[in-house]
């Protein structure tokens, strides 16, 4: 595995958002040029303008982004100079002795708050049902070119090269023995780290596992029929921002770097498409847990440098990778499919722990904390 280069120490990192820039965002809301009403009556165009209008009221008038700053701020935020990007990333220690040192990676449109919500389930799983020794020290970053990590001033930064950082990342924080898990873009950099199997990686967790097989079967057996019609829907309904992202991010950049309810339609979206929400956001999220995920692009303008991840590595990334090192999956019913257990097995060679889910999707960790906390205890127990 290619050394990258590490530069300084790690540095306590506080959040102090400037009086003058909330200011700012709430003159760009009270001047939006809104489009007109969509003529539908439900999400097929996308985001109904009712919707929009409701989140951005309470955007203006009921939110407060000084919650989520001081939240962030509690656990305990860091960042580290790898290979020239500043990484930011929250290090949530366990009070028990002998926690599984776990890095945990976001997506798009998600960033580290999609895991707030599951930090005391798996840090002290005693207060939440759980055990002392299923207990985990907790290292969540910022993938490069979101949230307050750094942003990559050239090409190059592959799932690959943020695997390659993140295995950097544990070894700086001491850990010799680590875990790792991630769904989307999480899954994809997991993945290559599974690839990779540095030094010390015990094993991974995935809840979007990507396991498309090269060529595909003659005769699909149903589950595997079923994941093929999800990615014909995905490709003909939901993907045209995935088409946007990966073949030009730098135009589709203007619009969400110039526009908070631009920014905030684009990410909306997503969480009603791929959510387990009964056809509502507000069934399962808060519009305060939407706003927070949303501001960490908007504050960051980082709508074209988190896109950029897409022209790096979206064409690719995706499909079947072999494994060797032991691999859990948890696959949740609303997820974009459902993978099959039998496609699986053919690229993951040590599949330790497979389950299916009644409930969640996507945006597991965000949408089902409990249970995803759950998940992550008993796919690691065979690992530690």
């Amino acid at each position: 595995m290619a050394d990258l280069s590490l530069s300084g120490a790690v540095e306590s990192f506080a959040l102090c958002v400037g009086d003058d820039v909330l200011g700012q965002l709430r003159q760009r809301l009270d001047g939006v040029r809104w489009p007109d009403r969509e003529p539908v009556a439900d999400w097929s165009q996308g985001v109904p303008l009712a919707r929009m209008r409701t989140l951005v009221d309470y955007w203006k008038s009921g939110y407060d982004w000084r919650r989520c700053e001081r939240r962030l701020n509690d656990l305990g935020q860091f960042r580290v100079r790898i290979d020239g990007i500043d990484i930011h990333f929250l290090h949530v220690r366990s009070p028990h002795e002998g926690a599984m040192p776990l890095i945990l990676t976001h997506g798009w449109p998600g960033s580290v708050v999609e895991f707030l919500k599951c930090v005391d389930p798996l840090t002290d799983p005693l207060r939440h049902g759980g055990k002392a020794e299923d207990a985990f020290h907790l290292v969540i970053p910022s993938l490069p070119g979101f949230g307050f990590s750094g942003k990559p001033p050239e090409t190059g930064w592959s799932i690959q090269r943020i695997a390659r950082a993140w295995h950097i990342l544990m070894q700086v924080l001491g850990y010799e023995r680590y875990a790792a898990q991630g769904g989307d873009w999480g899954a994809a950099v997991t993945t290559a780290m599974g690839a990779l199997r540095p030094t010390g990686l015990l094993g991974i967790h995935l809840n979007l596992p990507f396991v498309i097989p090269d060529p595909l079967p003659a005769e699909p057996n149903e589950q595997e029929a079923a994941m093929l019609e999800a990615l014909a829907y995905y490709s003909r309904w939901q993907s045209g921002y995935s088409t946007l992202q990966a073949s030009r991010p730098q135009t589709l950049g203007y619009l969400l770097a110039d526009s908070p309810v631009g920014q905030a339609a684009w990410i909306y979206e997503k969480f009603y498409e791929w959510s387990d929400c009964d056809g509502d956001p507000a069934n399962i999220f808060t519009a305060d847990e939407l706003l927070d995920n949303i501001m960490l692009y908007w504050l960051t303008n980082t709508g074209a440098t988190s896109a950029r991840l897409y022209w790096e590595s979206f064409h690719g990334a995706f499909s079947a990778t072999d494994l060797h090192l032991p691999v859990a999956c948890s696959i949740f019913p609303r997820d974009i499919y459902k993978a099959p257990k039998s496609w699986a097995e053919k690229c993951m060679h040590n599949l330790v722990y497979w389950n299916e889910l009644d409930r969640g999707g996507h945006f597991a960790a965000f949408e089902q904390p409990h249970i995803f906390a759950q998940e992550v205890r008993q796919a690691f127990r065979t690992m530690r």
